[in-house]
């Protein structure tokens, strides 16, 4: 199994990758608690929520996420179709990122390219 990368981790508990990632973060949340007395990763999920913005805590849900994997085939094959879902929804951003932009043909005036903005944006 891939594992979940915590960039992924960090915008769908952020709430920055609108509706669909929320979902997405609820159905996490509901998954890691399932069928587990004592949930492994539990602990390091409600400690992402607490503090959406921290990589330590991102990269020890994903730590915990493949060890629960792979000792447990059922939440293995749950996780791989969420994590298949989560990439679909957020366009990959959990694979660093990458994107591609071009402009072609005649003449452009303005063009802005972005990512990921937390704010607004004024051209003026």
């Amino acid at each position: 199994m891939e594992p979940v990368a915590a960039e992924l981790l960090m915008a769908l508990a952020s709430g920055t990758a609108g509706a669909a990632g929320q979902s997405l973060w609820e159905r996490l949340r509901a998954l890691v608690r399932r069928e587990a007395a004592e949930a492994v990763g539990e602990g390091e999920l409600a400690a992402l929520d607490e503090d959406t913005a921290d990589d330590a805590r991102a990269r020890a849900l994903a730590d915990a996420l493949a060890l629960r994997a792979e000792q447990d085939p059922a939440f293995a094959r749950a996780l791989t179709l969420w994590h298949q879902e989560a990439e679909r929804i957020h366009g990959g951003g959990g694979r660093g990122g990458d994107t591609r932009q071009e402009i072609s043909g005649g003449t452009q005036h303005n063009v802005v390219f972005t990512r990921d903005v937390h704010g607004t944006i004024n051209l003026g």
